[in-house]
C-alpha cells in the first residue's frame, strides 16, 4: 500500500502513557470506594439496571492484579461518527491484550455494532493493526450507526458473543452509542453471559464529557483543523476586505467546537447556541445582532468579517426548537401517512392540519428550500437531521433582507456580500494531533486493563489531561453514572446526558469578555496546521477549552487565550507578523 511521508512517519510516533500503565500489568490494581448514582432520575435507571447501577468509580494505581496475564478474546465496534485517534484506541487496546498474554485476540466487528448482530468480523493482527497507528479514519474495520434495541437485536448479539467466546467487548463511540454499551452490558448479565462490554468516549463534538470524562476524544484534533480554516478565511477577508464568511460548524447539541475555535481565531461574531437558548433569543433577534455588527464595521470602512454559526443552532431558538420536537413526535407516530404525500405542497397543507397553530406558523415563514431540509429523512434516532439544514444560508437571507431595510431608513451605507462554508466532514478523519493519539492510545490501554480487572458497564477515562501524559490519571467510570431519562421516538429512554456548554464556564467568560472588541476591530489569529514535531508549544497543547476549564498550566501553559488583548492581537494581525497564538506548552514539559 503506497502511503504518503507524514503517514509514514506518523507510523513511527510512540504515543505516550499515564506512568501508572507503563508498570508492570500484574502491579496494577483497579481501586475505587463508594456507590455512584446517576445525573438525575435515579429510582427509573435503577430498576432498569439493575446489575450495573451504583458501580464505583475506578482508579489504577500500584497493587496486584493477577488477571492481566489471562489469555482473552476481545471484540472491538467503532459505532457512529469518524474522530480522530480511533485507530489509536484500538491499536492501545491491542497492544494491552498482547502484552498481558500474547495468545489473546482481538477480533474488529465491521461496519459497526450490525457487525456484532450480524457476526461480521475480522481478526485484528500485527500487520493489520500497524498499517494504521496514528493515522486518522475508521476504516481499518468501518463504523455504522445501528442501535441494538430490539428483542431480536439483542438476541442476536447475546449469541455472537457466545459463538465467539467473547470475554469482553469494546465499544468506541458517543452518547448514543455508549447508552447502547450499558444496555448490552445490563442485557448480558440478565442473560447469564459472562461477556464484559467497556465503551470509551469520542466525539468531535466535544459534548461527552463530565468530571470523570474531561474531553471525548477527536475534539481535539478537530477544532484545530477547523481553526486552521477559519484562520486560512479570516486572511482571506482582511485581503480581500470585500465579504462576509458565514461558517457553520459541526455540534448539532452543543456549541463546544464553535466555542473552542472562536478563542483559537477570534473572529467577528461566534454564535453560541446555548446563550441563544437562555437568552430566549427570536430568529428576528438573532438577524438584528448581527447585522448592528456589520452596520458597525461599515462605519468604519470594513465591509468583511467572519461568523461562526454552531450546527445544531435552530435547535435551540424557542421557536424552531418547538417546531423540531413537533416535527419529531409526529413523524414518530404518523410517519407512513407522511410519507404517503406527493409533494412539498401537501407536506405544508398536512402539516398545517397537524402541527400546532404557532409551529404551522413557523414553519410557513421559512425560505421553502430551507423548509424541504427539516422534511428530509430522519436520523437513525428519529430526529430532524440538523446538519443538513443550511441554517448558514438561512441566516444569510436573513441577514440580508434587513440590511436592505437599514438601508432604505439611512442606517446601513455598507456593501454586503457573502459566502457560506461547512466545516464538518474536513475534521472528522484528520491525522490525530500528537494530543488526541496519546489519548486514545491511553484510552484503549486503559480499556483492557479494565476488561483484565473485570469490569463490565464501564467507560474508560483518563484524566489530568493539562499536564504530561505520563501524570495522566487511568481509570474507568459507570456508564449508568452519566444517565438521564429523555424523550425519544414518543417515550422515555435511558441516554447519557449530553454536556452543553455552561454559560458560567471559564471557557466561555474568556470569549464572552472579548467579543465585543473582536467584534468591530479586526483582531483575528491565524492557528496555522496542526504540527507533530517540534517546540512543545507548537506540538503539544491541548485546547484551550481544557486549559480554561482545568486552570492548570505548568511551565509556560495555561496563558488566557490571545483574546486577552485584543488590540495588540489585532495590531500584529494588521502588521502580518508571525501567529500571536503560540501552541502553550503542556503542564510540566
Amino acid at each position: 500500500m503506497k502511503v504518503s511521508a507524514l503517514q509514514q512517519n506518523r507510523y513511527g510516533y510512540k504515543p505516550k502513557l499515564p506512568r501508572i500503565l507503563s508498570e508492570k500489568l500484574e502491579t496494577i490494581a483497579a481501586t475505587g470506594s463508594g456507590a455512584t448514582k446517576s445525573v438525575a432520575d435515579q429510582e427509573e435507571l435503577k430498576a432498569l439496571f439493575s446489575n450495573t447501577y451504583g458501580k464505583p468509580v475506578v482508579t489504577f494505581t500500584k497493587g496486584k492484579n493477577p488477571g492481566v496475564k489471562k489469555q482473552l478474546r476481545v471484540g472491538v465496534i467503532l459505532s457512529g461518527g469518524q474522530a480522530p485517534g480511533g485507530h489509536n484506541v484500538i491499536a492501545g487496546l491491542y497492544d494491552g491484550i498482547k502484552k498481558g498474554n500474547p495468545d489473546s485476540k482481538l477480533f474488529g466487528f465491521l461496519g459497526g455494532p450490525s457487525g456484532l448482530i450480524e457476526a461480521s468480523y475480522a481478526e485484528i493482527k500485527d500487520k493489520r493493526i500497524d498499517e494504521y497507528r496514528n493515522t486518522g479514519g475508521f476504516d481499518i474495520i468501518g463504523s455504522g450507526r445501528t442501535k441494538i434495541e430490539t428483542d431480536e437485536q439483542i438476541a442476536a448479539s447475546i449469541n455472537t458473543a457466545k459463538k465467539m467466546k467473547l470475554d469482553a467487548i469494546v465499544i468506541i463511540g458517543g452518547d448514543d452509542s455508549n447508552t447502547n454499551a450499558a444496555l448490552l452490558a445490563e442485557h448480558f448479565l440478565n442473560a447469564g453471559l459472562k461477556t464484559q462490554v467497556i465503551g470509551v468516549p469520542k466525539t468531535i463534538d466535544g459534548d461527552l464529557k463530565n468530571n470523570m470524562i474531561e474531553t471525548s476524544f477527536g475534539f481535539d484534533t478537530a477544532t484545530k483543523t477547523y481553526a486552521e480554516l477559519i484562520g486560512n478565511i479570516e486572511r482571506d477577508a482582511n485581503s480581500a476586505k470585500k465579504y462576509w464568511h458565514f461558517i457553520k460548524l459541526m455540534g448539532r447539541s452543543a456549541s463546544h467546537i464553535a466555542l473552542e475555535c472562536a478563542l483559537q481565531t477570534q473572529p467577528n461574531i461566534c454564535l453560541i447556541s446555548e446563550e441563544i437558548e437562555a437568552k430566549k433569543m427570536t430568529l428576528r433577534q438573532i438577524t438584528d445582532g448581527i447585522c448592528s455588527v456589520i452596520a458597525a464595521r461599515a462605519e468604519n470602512n470594513e465591509n468583511f468579517g467572519v461568523i461562526l454559526i454552531p450546527e445544531g443552532l435552530v435547535e435551540f431558538v424557542p421557536e424552531m426548537k418547538v417546531l423540531i420536537a413537533e416535527l419529531n413526535d409526529l413523524m414518530a407516530v404518523k410517519a407512513e401517512e407522511f410519507n404517503a404525500l406527493e409533494d412539498f405542497a401537501a407536506q405544508s397543507r398536512w402539516l398545517h392540519a397537524n402541527l400546532s397553530r404557532a409551529s404551522a406558523e413557523t414553519f410557513a415563514t421559512l425560505p421553502e428550500e430551507i423548509a424541504k431540509q427539516f422534511l428530509m429523512d430522519r436520523d437513525p434516532h428519529g430526529n430532524v437531521q440538523v446538519s443538513r439544514i443550511e441554517t448558514e444560508k438561512l441566516l444569510i437571507s436573513l441577514v440580508s433582507s434587513k440590511l436592505k431595510e437599514m438601508a432604505k431608513a439611512g442606517k446601513y451605507k455598507g456593501k454586503f456580500s457573502s459566502y457560506n462554508h461547512f466545516f464538518g466532514y474536513e475534521g472528522r478523519c484528520a491525522f490525530p494531533s500528537n494530543f488526541d493519539a496519546d489519548y486514545c492510545y491511553s484510552l484503549g490501554f486503559t480499556a483492557f486493563m479494565l476488561i483484565a480487572s473485570g469490569f463490565t458497564g464501564y467507560l474508560s477515562s483518563v484524566r489530568n489531561l493539562t499536564a504530561p501524559a505520563k501524570e495522566w490519571i487511568a481509570g474507568g467510570v459507570p456508564l449508568t453514572m452519566m444517565m438521564n431519562m429523555e424523550q425519544r421516538h414518543g417515550s422515555k429512554k435511558p441516554v447519557i446526558k449530553k454536556a452543553l456548554v455552561e454559560l458560567d464556564g471559564k471557557p466561555f467568560k474568556a470569549f464572552a469578555k472579548n467579543r465585543e472588541t473582536w467584534a468591530v476591530k479586526t483582531s483575528y489569529l491565524y492557528p496555522g496546521a496542526i504540527q507533530y514535531a517540534g517546540p512543545d508549544e507548537v506540538c503539544n497543547q491541548p485546547t484551550q477549552t481544557l486549559i480554561l476549564e482545568k486552570g492548570k498550566s505548568g511551565t509556560g501553559a495555561g496563558r488566557k487565550p490571545a483574546a486577552a488583548k485584543p488590540a495588540a492581537a489585532a495590531a500584529s494581525a494588521a502588521a502580518g507578523k508571525k501567529n500571536v497564538t503560540k501552541r502553550v506548552k503542556r503542564a510540566g514539559k
